[in-house]
């Protein structure tokens, strides 16, 4: 049954009916009003809403039938991953095995992104970046520093899930103070033990986990932060010449990682409270009391190395060119420096020897 409440149009407060004179009074601004004036007010406030959400209904199915209109799914057929692009991009491979990719479907507009961080960095300063990263590497491969591998850095944009979670955390803990001091020949040590006790209400705004099964956790991690300031409404137009993959992992899969990082930071912050030489917790309960979520895209610049059978990572933050991935170990390099520096020192060690006879 649909629920009626009449607002202030003042402050906003719920308006209640003052049987002596037959207004409708706020309590907390104390302001009356007649009810055929409220009434009216009312109406034109419904009338002005209707309008609104049936012109924000008819902008969303625009904006998502232009998605689904221009958006093209390209699967692997070895891994098996999704990548969305739009028409003017050409898929030669697969991001994260380097197979060929096809085009397979059409994208649906509900899997439209509201918002996403544009690329603000080119492919020259992925390349360079990569170069500079791996180049004083010794025992990586040679050909994974080569100029044709590095070529191979595309631009995707990477699902990511927003939450704003409201926070109620609750931390008991036993908390130490010592004082030394000496007098005479003699050095005292005094520890207090104190029981300590706090709780706290917050909120967290997004935080960030990826919705990509074929991306690997920690790399998009590690790429972290991303400036959303920079977040603007998704528009095809951001994703001429990039990929783009559609997320995999709904948001109550990436529940629990959103969880660990609330306690995480939860239980920092309250520690944060308590001002002692150590603090030893015993007991911590921290609740998700609501939480809100977003979908949207993150640029990352973003290369798979296959050697020996297994795959390999370099990512790039394409908002600020932060660096960070997975380095191939060539073993045949390895042995061998291991090999001449096992001899030089069997060779010193014979020589040394040799000077005490």
């Amino acid at each position: 049954m649909p629920v009626l409440e009449y607002k202030c149009p003042n402050c906003g407060g719920g308006l209640e009916l003052n049987p002596v004179n037959q207004k409708m009074k706020c309590p907390f601004c104390l302001s009356e009003f007649e009810q055929a004036e409220i009434e009216k007010i009312f109406a034109e406030q419904e009338q002005a809403k209707f309008n609104t959400d049936g012109a924000e209904e008819e902008e969303k199915a625009r904006k998502d039938a232009e998605f689904s209109g221009s958006t093209n799914i390209y699967r692997c057929q070895s891994c098996g991953a999704e990548i969305m692009a739009d028409d003017t991009t050409a898929a030669t491979f697969c991001l994260y095995c380097h197979n060929p990719v096809v085009l397979s479907a059409r994208c649906s507009g509900e899997l439209r992104p509201s918002r996403l961080v544009p690329f603000m960095t080119t492919k020259e300063q992925a390349i360079s970046n990569y170069q500079a990263w791996c180049g004083k590497k010794w025992f990586v491969p040679k050909d994974f520093k080569a100029i044709t591998t590095a070529e191979k850095i595309s631009g995707v944009y990477i699902p990511f899930w927003l939450a704003d979670c409201s926070v109620d955390g609750m931390v008991h803990a036993e908390g130490k103070k010592i004082r030394t001091w000496t007098s005479g020949n003699y050095r005292y040590t005094e520890t207090r033990i104190y029981d300590v006790a706090r709780k706290a209400k917050g909120m967290f705004r997004g935080i960030p986990a990826d919705g990509s099964s074929k991306a690997e956790d920690g790399l998009m991690d590690a790429l972290e932060p991303f400036d959303y300031s920079q977040l603007k409404e998704f528009s095809m137009n951001y994703l001429s010449g990039f990929l783009a993959e559609k997320y995999d992992v709904d948001r109550k899969d990436v529940f629990p990682r959103i969880k660990a990082r609330v306690d995480e930071n939860t239980e920092a912050v309250i520690r944060n409270t308590m001002h002692y030489d150590s603090v030893r917790v015993l007991e911590k309960n921290i609740v998700i009391e609501k939480t809100d979520w977003e979908y949207v895209m993150m640029p990352v610049w973003f290369m798979t190395y296959k050697y020996l059978d297994q795959n390999y990572y370099f990512a790039m933050n394409g908002e600020t060119g932060k660096v960070t991935g997975i380095l191939p170990l060539a073993k045949g390099k390895l042995f061998w420096v291991s090999f001449l520096v096992g001899m030089i020192g069997f060779i010193l060690g014979i020589i040394g020897g040799g000077l005490f006879l």
